[in-house]
């Protein structure tokens, strides 16, 4: 941890160098053989890593300047796919990942499926398309643009390969899409790795969720999701999770239980009561890997890695079972929660909220 947490100031040294070069990123281009409707791209030529990426910390003034350079050389075949979603009053952020202009996002920010979206480019177009499924369980999404085109798109990574201490960057909309301002660049490290979720040290800020986090070949590994209580400890649905559920998305599927995400759905959703954690849908049990700020979890004394073992005196062996219990329930119920922390079992009483506004 501690060589991860120590390349912070060098990061930020890479990541003035990086911005600097954004707004003379040219446009991605697109000769590339058009995909089979509903399928992922061709794979696209990969970029040569420089060894200082490889590295614990970069080794001096020749290893920055290398990271410098990878970083330019990804933002040039990124940038362009990197788009601005604004559905209703919510603004976020998405990737573009084929010609045909499917989007990959979060489910929070495409919400329901088959509603309007407006669609933002780097070069300042706007472009019209709908939503489609959603797995709230997970936190993805996809959006189709409706109108007719071939679009800039960034490749599909393996999320399954991420490494924890690797290199990454973060690209969105902080705050929404501000006309004449592109897609703004954080680059960090990977922090945890897992078939759930991707946490890094890439700072996150309202307006980013559904954006691209990217390997340093260009390639997307991840989406991002929520952002935790301290400046490096920010989750992204890692891209696999999207290759695994593709029909279903593009079908506009909506499924999973949602009760609670960091950003879970605001106004959308602001009449569910509302227990603010998130747990590994994939987990054999029903472990909370995540606890936001000033929620009710977090004001019973809920903490990340409890264990919940009941729930308002029903028994929770996974995260489908709390999601089928928590739905029914109202804003202001007193709930009983038992956690296993340790070795120790301990009882806590949740008085459950209304969600929060985006």
């Amino acid at each position: 941890m501690k060589g991860i947490l120590g390349t912070r100031v060098w990061a930020g040294a890479v990541l003035t160098a990086a911005l600097l070069v954004m707004a003379g990123v040219p446009a991605l281009a697109l000769g590339d053989k058009a995909p089979e409707k509903d399928k992922e791209p061709a794979k696209r030529e990969e970029l040569v890593l420089p060894p200082a990426l490889s590295r614990a910390t970069p080794e001096g003034l020749a290893d920055l300047k290398a990271i410098e350079k990878q970083t330019k050389a990804v933002l040039e075949k990124v940038v362009p796919a990197t788009v601005g979603l604004r559905i209703g009053s919510a603004a976020g952020s998405g990737v573009i990942i084929n010609e045909e202009g499917y989007i990959l996002t979060a489910g929070h920010v495409s919400g329901a499926p088959d509603r309007p979206v407006d669609i933002l480019l780097s070069d300042g177009r706007r472009l019209k398309g709908k939503t489609l499924g959603n797995n709230r369980g997970i936190d993805s999404g996809m959006i189709k643009i409706t109108d007719k085109g071939k679009w800039a798109w960034a490749e599909m990574g393996d999320s399954s390969k991420v490494k924890v201490s690797q290199w990454c960057i973060a690209v969105g909309h902080p705050g929404g899409y501000k006309p004449g301002r592109t897609p703004v660049v954080r680059v960090g490290r990977v922090v945890t790795a897992t078939s759930s979720l991707i946490r890094t040290d890439c700072t996150l800020v309202g307006g980013d969720s559904g954006g691209p986090l990217f390997d340093m070949n260009g390639k997307v590994i991840g989406i991002h999701s929520r952002i935790g209580t301290a400046i490096a400890d920010n989750v992204h649905v890692p891209v696999d999770t999207y290759r695994e559920t593709w029909d279903r998305l593009a079908k506009g599927e909506s499924w999973g239980g949602m009760f609670g995400l960091p950003f879970g759905g605001g106004g959308r959703r602001s009449g569910k009561a509302w227990l603010g954690i998130a747990v590994e849908p994939d987990a054999k049990d029903c472990k909370v890997s995540e606890v936001t700020k000033d929620s009710p979890a977090e004001k019973a004394g809920v903490k990340v890695d409890d264990v919940i073992t009941r729930f308002d005196g029903k028994k929770v062996s996974t995260f489908e079972d709390l999601a089928n219990t928590i739905k029914d329930k109202k804003v202001g119920d007193k709930v009983d929660v038992e956690v296993k922390r340790g070795a120790q079992t301990k009882m806590l009483t949740v008085t459950l909220t209304k969600r929060p506004e985006e």
